[in-house]
């Protein structure tokens, strides 16, 4: 029997913006389980819930203070065993976020590790000596604050953080670590969760030599917005010992039986090397697809390569996550309309090879929440404001029913605004057959009926831009699609048209063997497994 993530359909859940049960404004776990039943009815094999664990909310619980137990605004482990009952017996599967490269500096291993060089925990963060002028020790950046070392006058030397300041980095040289942050993931597998999404998977081991980063080729004219990206993180990040524990993590959950990991990767080159065999990650996903660029060149360029480098590999794509800004809102460049963007989206991405993220919301073609400065809570948006927003337009609540207080989601002030545009495109508005929700059901049932679309391989057609057209090729079925990714009507010949005007999911018209697409306009026709297909 195929594993549930092989090719499978993953919702991801951010816990604050879901559902708030006790009305304090921030979603929680009672509040998910409430609405687990609409994302079963969605089509979807299982749901990955973004960080829950006790933290100080410093960067929205990727700050963790104690990794076996539930942060109280989300509810106590007796609310997360019946959130996985309930979802286990709807058969959805449960992930749940594991940030293992750093902790809370609350944590009390690092309460104790920042007080002197001979504690038991000392030897548990990354501890360096200054040069002798005082400086740190190399030219290493952290993604939110500048450098990535912070001077602790007790001990007298530097903590590596490779993000907030109050998250600093475990030493995962120390095996006593290593063993310690296994025990943590064989809590959850004990409660009964089927699989992790691991933060940073290519952050845990940095190069012991402490060797300056070197410098990244950029647009000296435009240079980034954040320095950290003007280095190529050579020494800091992504050092081999990484994927020897990615095999160790591994080890562990196959004695769990169907369970799963994906990682968080920083490009397709590591994608590849982190999912190599059978004793790494069962998935992992980069950015490729979560940037601002959206034209055929770019997609079928990160699939060929990814599946040329790994041809055995399984990717995860996702158009959408936590970190970036909405895709409708993102490349809306390229859409007629929102609605029509958002089902475009839908149909290419539920029909690409390997296995597939969904983020809340994008379900409603929901658009990027437009902040005020004082609106913010994201530090990377504090930071680099207005350059950089940060993420929490993409992180406002759930739109349930416009009619309601706040969407349906709570029924006092939440911690993110609902806003006009969002509340436009709530559930109970989206029930009518031509609805952007409507579609995606639709879109799911189909992927998971058809045996290409699920686990077939891809056979890319030479189209010209704005045209991206692909098979998907199992032993009995061999389905042919084809998107316009532009805002103007294109017209192509293809040759072995078969049964195009019967798919419900038709966006386009065929005259003989001419091909018209409307504008974002898209199409699924079945063809031969022994006749060649000719597309212009």
């Amino acid at each position: 029997m195929k594993e549930w993530w092989r090719g499978g359909v993953i919702y991801q859940i951010y816990p604050r913006s879901y559902q708030d049960s006790n009305n304090d404004g921030i979603g929680d776990l009672a509040g998910i389980t409430s609405r687990l039943e609409y994302i079963s009815e969605l089509g979807v094999d299982g749901i990955w819930i973004s960080p829950i664990f006790t933290s100080p909310m410093k960067d929205m619980g990727y700050d963790v203070s104690d990794y076996r137990d539930i942060d109280p605004l989300f509810g106590d482990l007796k609310d997360f065993d019946r959130l996985v009952e309930r979802a286990h017996s709807l058969g959805l599967k449960v992930m749940i976020d594991q940030v293992l490269s750093h902790s809370s500096d609350q944590h009390p291993f690092f309460q104790a590790s920042k007080q002197d060089k001979q504690n038991d925990k000392a030897d548990w963060y990354v501890w360096v000596d200054p040069l002798p002028n005082g400086a740190p020790p190399n030219n290493w950046l952290s993604i939110f604050e500048g450098v990535a070392w912070e001077w602790e006058s007790r001990r007298k030397q530097y903590y590596q953080h490779n993000f907030l300041v109050s998250q600093p980095d475990f030493n995962f040289h120390n095996p006593e670590v290593r063993e310690w942050l296994k025990e943590n993931v064989k809590f959850w597998l004990d409660r009964g969760v089927d699989g992790f999404r691991l933060d940073t998977v290519n952050y845990y081991f940095h190069d012991p030599q402490l060797r300056d980063n070197p410098p990244r080729i950029y647009d000296k004219d435009n240079p980034p917005v954040n320095p950290y990206y003007m280095q190529d993180h050579v020494y800091s990040i992504s050092q081999p010992e990484n994927v020897d524990f990615v095999e160790e993590l591994r080890e562990l959950l196959d004695q769990y039986g169907k369970t799963a990991m994906i990682g968080e990767i920083s490009n397709l080159d590591l994608m590849a090397e982190y999912t190599a065999g059978d004793n790494r990650l069962h998935l992992a996903y980069s950015f490729e697809l979560l940037g601002p660029v959206f034209s055929a060149s770019h997609i079928r360029k990160t699939i060929e390569h990814f599946f040329n480098i790994a041809p055995q590999g399984i990717p995860c794509w996702s158009f959408s996550n936590h970190d970036v800004i909405r895709h409708v809102s993102r490349w809306a460049a390229h859409g007629s309309s929102p609605e029509a963007l958002a089902k475009q989206t839908a149909a290419l991405l539920l029909s690409l090879e390997g296995s597939i993220c969904l983020f809340q919301g994008e379900e409603l073609g929901q658009l990027e929440t437009e902040m005020e400065f004082s609106e913010l809570t994201d530090p990377l948006g504090i930071r680099f404001w207005p350059e950089n927003k940060g993420r929490d337009g993409c992180r406002t609540p759930m739109s349930w029913d416009s009619s309601l207080e706040n969407a349906g989601f709570s029924e006092v002030d939440p911690w993110l605004p609902v806003k006009n545009p969002q509340l436009e495109r709530a559930v109970e508005q989206q029930k009518n057959k031509d609805s952007v929700l409507s579609f995606y059901r639709e879109m799911l049932k189909f992927r998971k009926n058809s045996s290409a679309l699920s686990e077939g391989r891809t056979v890319f057609y030479d189209s010209d831009e704005p045209v991206l057209s692909f098979s998907r090729q199992s032993d009995d079925q061999n389905v042919v699609c084809v998107f316009n990714l532009s805002k103007e009507e294109v017209s192509l010949p293809i040759e072995g048209l078969k049964d195009i005007n019967n798919h419900p999911l038709l966006e386009a018209k065929a005259d003989g063997e001419v091909l018209s697409l409307g504008p974002n306009g898209f199409c699924f026709f079945f063809g031969d497994l022994d006749k060649d297909i000719v597309i212009q």
